[in-house]
Parts: C-alpha cells; structure tokens; sequence
C-alpha cells in the first residue's frame, strides 16, 4: 500500500487524506490509521503525526511514551487492543494499522507471543494431575480472595514471633553448651576431637530438623490450596523456613542435595543433578526422572501464592530433562523424557512439553534451539558417592574445627573477653568490655575484610590453572570440586556491593580475573550485583556498561559433565537488569540487552540493535531522548564530572564500611553481653538477645535509609550519570541494600518493616519474597499477593541516561513468582502478573486483568 501524502495531520485532515488514497488502501486500515494518529498524536501533544515516520528515531517517542500510547489504546472499545511489542514490530502508524487490521492480527488478547510458533497446552502428563482441586474446606473459584481476616493475620504473627523466639532460644544454648563441651576437653587432639563430634551433631541436626518438622506437622504434601495467615499456613511456613534456612541447601550441585530431598518426600531418579540453590518446598509433588539437570538460579518450589492462597501442585520432570538457567517452573507443569526448556523462561501452569521437544520463552513455547551445552561422559554411582563423603569429611573434619578455633582465639585473645566462656563475676560490669568488644569487632571486621580480598585474588587464581578451558570433565570429581570452590570464593557479595557502582568495580573485577579490554572508565561500567561461574573466563568489552543483576554463565553442565568457556561481551554494548549471559550468546558491539531479556544463543550474532523479551526480539539501540546528555561523556567535561563522581562514590564506599561495622559490633556485644550473663540470669537470656538483634538491625538500617534520602521521600528522576542527583540515588542504593529482610518473608512483619523503610504499604499483604528497590516510590495495596523472587525496581539506566519514577499496585494485586516491575507502572486492583512476566516501564494494567509474558501483555 501507498501513501503520497508525508503527514497525516488530526482527525479532520487525515480523513480527507484516506478518502484519495481510499483506492489504494484498505478502508480498515484507513479507519485504523485515524483513530492511531489521533491517539498517538494526543500523546505526543503535537498537531500532526507521520504515518510513515518511525516511532522512535523519527518521531523522538521511547518506550514510556509508547507504553502510554498502548494504555489509551486499550481503554478504547473502538481499537484492538496493542503491545509493547507490536509497536517494536511495526514502527510506524501505517504499518501498525495494516497488522492490526489483518486477520492474523498480532494482538490478539489471548495471545502471549503471537509471532512465536503456536504453543500446544496440554494436561499436565503426571498421575497427580487429575488431583489438582480445591480441598473441600476452601471455595473453588480461584478468583475468590483469602478468607482469613485481621485478627487471623494478628495471630499468625504473634504465633510466628513466638516460634522464632523459641528457636533462637534453643538454637543459641545449644551452640554455648556445645562449646562449653568442647572447652572440656584436654589437649589440642581432644579439643579437636569434640569439634568435630559436636559439628557433625549440630550439621546432621540442623539437616534432620525440617525432614521431621515436615513429617509431623505436614505429612505429604498434596494438590490443593491453603489460605494464608491460617492455622494450616502457619504448619506451612515452619516447613518452608526450615528447609530454607538448613545447611544442606549449601550442598547444591552434590548428591548429597539430592538425598536431602528424598528424605523430604522428593521422588528424584537416579544421576540427578540439582545446581539450583532455590530449594523446593513441596517436595511430594515433585517428580524427577533419571539423568535430569536443573541448572542455577531456577525456581522449582511446587507452590505458589495467588490473591491470598498458597497454591500447591504438581511438578513432573521426566528422564533426560534439561532446564537451564534463570528459569520459572510453576505447578501443574510437565516435562517429557529429553525435553529442554532454555535460559530465561518459564512455564505456566497447564504447561506440558512434549518428550524430547525444546522449549524457551515466558511462557515457554517450541524453539529448534538446542539448550544441552556440553556432551554428557560417565559418572557412576561410586563416583558419587566418593564425592559425598570427601565434602562431608571436608566439612566436619576442617572447615567446622578451624571455625571454632577462630571463635576461641578471638573470646581468648582479651582478658576481659575471656570471660564469657568461663563461670565468674559478669564480664560487662567491667568499665573495659566495651572498648575490648569494640576492639575486637574493630580487628575481626576490617581484617577480615583484608584478609578476604587477598584470599579471593589468590587462591582461587592457582585452582582454576587446574581446569582446562573447553575440556569435558566428569561431574562429582577432583576438577568439578575445584571448579565449585572457584564460583564460591569468587562470587562474594560483600565485595561487589563495597565497589560496584563505582570506578573501583573495574578495578576489582580486572584483579579477580575478568578481562575487561581497554576500559573506558563511566564510573557506573557495572552495577553492585554481577557474578559468574569463573572470573577468569568471562569478557566485556570496551565500553560496555552493566546495569544490576548480570549472571555470567562461563560453566555449561549435563547431568554428568561439565565444561567451562570463555563468555565474551562485546563492545560499546549496555545491559539492563537481571540478565544471564551464557558463553553461546550471538550479540556483538553496539548492543542494548534490555532488562530480563533472554540472550540468544544461535542464529546471526546481532550488532547495532537493541535486543528485548525472551524469547528476544529487535528494538532500537537507543532514542533520541537518551541521547540529549552525549555531550557529557566526552572531553574536559567528562573528565572533570568524572573526578567529582569518584570523591563522592569514595565518601559512600567509606560510609558503607562504616555502617557495616558498626552493625557488626553492635550484634558482637549484644551477643557477648547474652553468654556473659548466661553464667548468673541462665539460658533465658538468649530469647531477648535474639529479639533485641532482630530489632536493632530493623530499626538500625531504617534510620540508615531514611537518613540517606534526608528524611524525605525519593523524587524521580531523569538526569545525566554524572549528574549528582545520580550519584546521590546510587549513595542510596549502596548503603540501603538489606539482606535481612529475607528474615520475614511470608511473616506479617515483611509489610510492616516495608512501611517502616517508607514504602506506602495497604493492609494484609502477602510478601514471599518480593524486592522492592526504591522503597518510597513504591504504593502497595491492601491484600497483595507478592511471591518469591518478584522485584519492584523504580529506576532504568539506559546508557548515561538515568530514569527513576514511581511504581503503584492497586488493592488484591498478585505478583507471580520471578515477576519483574518497572518503574512509573500502574497495576490495577485484582490484576495479576505471571509468573516471570516483565512490566515494562509506562505500562498501565487495568483492574481485574491477567497479564504475562516478557514484556508483559494481556493473557487469556
């Protein structure tokens, strides 16, 4: 179809244009095209829109303006209903008009990805499927809200309060009384001795505690739903705690993992091999065939939580499966012998891959892509079984001994602390413990810390010269030992978060082993959350930027094999949030990999285009908008902007450490003083000295993050990176990162620690897990249901862009597991996310709507 005419102007005037060019056009896409430029038009409060003029590099719009353009679409009864990725595929209002009015339009609302192959749901292929129905004591309409009420909520807290007062209480004795016992002992062979008694007592103890909670309070777990807040919930969250927080999830990618989850009901064939540290909860409903691998960062729990329930159900995984990494697995979910679900996706409920297909994508769909990296090699039983005994003598014959040994020299070393281990007058009533208590946190936290750094640029340097590149080697034997050892002494947070966002980060990562080519400093090339399975086969190449969140993938694993490769990242390329860069990916220089994208890993390799969604789709590299502070990156500016960014990131990183230990000494004396007055007041003393940490670390880092931001709200933003308005946001970032709050997932106390943070937070709400970044740009309505791993993130980085607004969930909201919000986002009242699904920034979702996908769009 033709067009003579450069414009369409408004509403009067397009319609006279149509009716000349009627003979050459489709009167639908006519009609389509006015309605388009009229909305569009509004948007971009300009008189006159081209129809044939791109979006993005003619027009100027970027994806919030677009994502606003789609959101009138939608609430027009007189227009298809358009996506995010529509208007990537179709650029300009002509094209979009023509494939909106084809038959085969690519909106349509039941459809998740219209240009993928077709997907075929089937019942899921489990015997348990059938089982799948509400019990008969709740209402079988999935749409019905959670029946417990406030005084249900009040009791679950108080209750689950209580029970972790008593934990803390007889966790802490049992730790003074063991050392006590080994204190008993006589000569350096028995004090090791009963080191080594009392860690296997307490390792084999803390592995068997949630094997028998589950059994007694549980049972078998079964198909069906369970009100939160509820008696049943409260038996529920024991459970998950306990096997969340036992040691054995340490031995992830070990057959002892494997053993840890059939004795929770797991019925896991043989030369299984889970790398996933995400631990499965619903262990009786999950079913895995022989020769399966899971890879790492996979969510594979068997539940979920939707609009006030715990939904449970069944996941089968046949024979030869493989699912790789950044994954979503819900209930009600299937996997045939050989079947392969790729990097970055997720399968619905309902979902069944048939035998020996492979799948990718949120939700999953068929691809011809072959996800098995590496060629399985032999590993037997014995071998195994070797492995499993050398990591438990390593455990419990060196690291648990050299452990207490530290604990003993650092109590022994100071007069006055010598007294907490032994009977006598109280210790604190001593005008010195204090300032030895101090002293020594003093020399425990910063030499650690030196210690820690000399450590992790050494020793794991000698052990990977052990490991050839590109060579297979067996799973469970000297070299894949070698190779866990290097991921975890590499991979340690507290580094990443000292000098990430910082120029220090190149610094650190280019000594930990990262080849980095001729850096171009920014002062934000990489966010303060980057890890990978070796540093010193991982690339990035000059001028790269790296948001938050990357996972490089240099370790490709069968169920028993693995092969480590150089992954390489090219030039002048940025990297949004959360992505996982395996060592195939086919991208190049110049490319945008927006947040959560799923990195392809065949076909050409991509340069000069901006890549988004999983699976991934061509979007510009970058807008005129975002271009509009080039000016700032080059020259004297630069250089003079740049050396002010770093005196302010140094005063943040100093601060950083300076907070982290006062922390440290804070619980250091709390914990002395509670074994010191052990000796007079008895072991009732260690139930307020587990509440008082709990409570000094909530109340410490709230004073810390409202201080940070002066005691007012965070404003959005849209500024230059060298802007100190950034800088002062990326202060914030840094000292108000809060592990602790994992502490209170599924507790009534998550949401009253959020309001205390500033978040604007309703009644009731569930959280399981759920990271909200800029907590005072973030509204969440009474009754929301957030799961495990969704994130609510109000900023983007985009280049030397920086973007922040805010994000708003309306009442009854649920967020599916793995589900990523962006900022300046509205979501409805009653509306769902899927599980995985990615809000794209400017995205309004109506009430009662279901959206999934990556970007997110509506769902049947």
């Amino acid at each position: 179809m033709t067009c003579n005419s450069l414009e369409v102007p408004l509403v009067a005037q397009v319609a006279s244009a149509s009716v000349e060019e009627s003979t050459a056009m489709d009167n639908g896409a006519v009609r389509t095209e006015v309605q388009l430029a009229e909305v569009l038009a509004g948007v971009l409060r300009t008189e006159r829109v081209p129809v044939d003029s791109h979006f993005f590099t003619d027009l100027g719009a970027d994806s919030m303006v677009m994502a606003q353009f789609c959101a009138r679409l939608r609430k027009r009864d007189d227009l298809p209903t358009v996506s995010m990725k529509d208007v990537y595929r179709h650029s300009t209002i002509r094209d979009l008009a023509a494939a909106l009015t084809q038959d085969d339009a690519p909106s349509a609302p039941a459809a998740v990805d219209a240009s993928a192959p077709s997907r075929t749901t089937t019942p899921v292929s489990s015997p348990q499927a059938a089982q799948v129905d509400a019990p008969s004591d709740v209402p079988s309409d999935a749409s019905a809200g959670s029946p417990s009420g406030t005084w249900q909520y009040l009791l679950c807290g108080a209750a689950q309060l209580l029970i972790f007062l008593g934990f803390s209480f007889l966790g802490t004795l049992a730790v003074v009384r063991g050392y006590e016992w080994i204190l008993a002992g006589s000569g350096s062979a028995g004090l090791y001795q009963r080191a080594v008694l009392f860690g296997a007592a307490a390792f084999l103890g803390l592995c068997a505690l949630p094997v028998a909670a589950k059994w007694t309070l549980i049972g078998r777990f079964t198909p069906g739903r369970i009100p939160v807040w509820s008696l049943r919930y409260l038996r529920f969250w024991c459970v998950k705690t306990l096997i969340r927080i036992s040691p054995a999830r340490l031995f992830a990618g070990s057959p002892l993992y494997v053993l840890y989850l059939r004795a929770l009901g797991a019925r896991i064939g043989k030369g299984v091999t889970l790398l996933s540290r995400n631990v499965p909860v619903c262990t009786d409903l999950i079913s895995i065939g022989d020769g399966t691998v899971v890879r790492k960062d996979v969510f594979l729990s068997g539940y979920r939580a939707h609009n006030g329930w715990i939904e449970t159900g069944p996941i089968s995984l046949g024979a030869g499966v493989t699912i790789s990494e950044q994954t979503v697995v819900d209930i009600d979910t299937s996997m045939g012998d050989g079947a392969q679900l790729g990097h970055a996706s997720s399968l619905h409920r309902g979902q069944a891959v048939p035998a020996g297909e492979s799948w990718h994508g949120t939700p999953a769909r068929p691809t011809k892509t072959d996800h098995r990296a590496v060629e399985p090699t032999s590993c037997g039983a014995l071998r195994r079984a070797v492995y499993s005994l050398w990591q438990l003598a390593a455990l419990l014959l060196v690291c648990v001994p050299v452990a207490l040994a530290g604990t003993s020299i650092v109590l022994t070393a100071v007069p006055q602390l010598k007294a907490v281990v032994t009977p006598g007058p109280p210790a604190i009533t001593s005008p010195a413990f204090c300032l030895e208590a101090l002293i020594a946190s003093l020399v425990v936290f910063f030499g650690g810390l030196l210690i820690g750094l000399v450590t992790v640029n050494t020793v794991p340097r000698l052990l990977s010269l052990m490991i050839k590149p590109g060579r297979i080697y067996p799973l469970y034997g000297f070299h894949y030992g070698v190779q866990r050892v290097v991921t975890r002494m590499t991979n340690i947070r507290f580094f990443t978060m000292l000098f990430g966002d910082s120029s220090a980060i190149v610094h650190y990562l280019r000594a930990l082993g990262y080849d980095l080519c001729r850096v171009e400093q920014t002062g934000s090339n990489f966010g303060a959350l980057i890890k990978h399975d070796t540093p010193y086969l991982s690339q990035v190449g000059s001028g790269t930027v790296v948001a938050d969140g990357l996972s490089v993938i240099n370790a490709d694993f069968s169920a028993t094999s693995f092969r480590v490769r150089r992954t390489a990242i090219g030039s002048r390329n940025f990297l949004g949030n959360n992505i996982a860069y395996p060592s195939r990916g086919r991208t190049g220089d110049n490319c945008l990999l927006a947040t959560k994208v799923m990195v392809p890993i065949d076909g050409p390799v991509r340069e000069g285009v901006g890549l988004l969604g999983s699976p991934s789709f061509e979007i510009p590299r970058t807008v005129m908008r975002d271009q509009q502070f080039d000016h700032l990156a080059t020259g004297d500016e630069l250089r003079r902007r740049l050396a002010a960014k770093n005196k302010h990131n140094a005063v943040t990183a100093s601060l950083f450490l300076l907070m982290r230990w006062f922390h440290f000494f804070v619980l250091t004396f709390i914990t002395m003083t509670a074994v010191d007055l052990y000796h007079t007041l008895g072991a009732v003393v260690f139930a307020p000295a587990g509440l008082l940490t709990l409570a000094f670390t909530v109340l410490y880092f709230a004073l810390i993050e409202r201080a940070v931001t002066g005691f007012r709200p965070l404003r959005p933003l849209y500024c230059s990176i060298y802007d100190p308005a950034f800088w002062r946001h990326e202060r914030f970032w840094k000292l108000t990162s809060h592990q602790f709050m994992h502490a209170f997932n599924g507790t009534p106390f998550k949401g009253m620690v959020w309001r205390l943070l500033g978040v604007r937070i309703g009644r009731r709400v569930f959280d399981d897990g759920c990271s909200l970044v800029e907590r005072t740009l973030v509204a969440i309505g009474d009754d929301c249901t957030l799961n495990a791993g969704s994130i609510i993130q109000s900023h983007s980085q985009e280049d030397g862009a920086f973007k922040s607004d805010h994000a708003v969930l309306g009442a009854g909201v649920t967020l599916g597991v793995g589900a990523f919000v962006h900022y300046g986002t509205t979501v409805g009242d009653h509306a769902e996310l899927t599980a995985d699904a990615f809000l794209m920034k400017g995205e309004e979702v109506p009430a009662q709507a279901q959206w999934g996908g990556n970007p997110a769009q509506p769902v049947g």
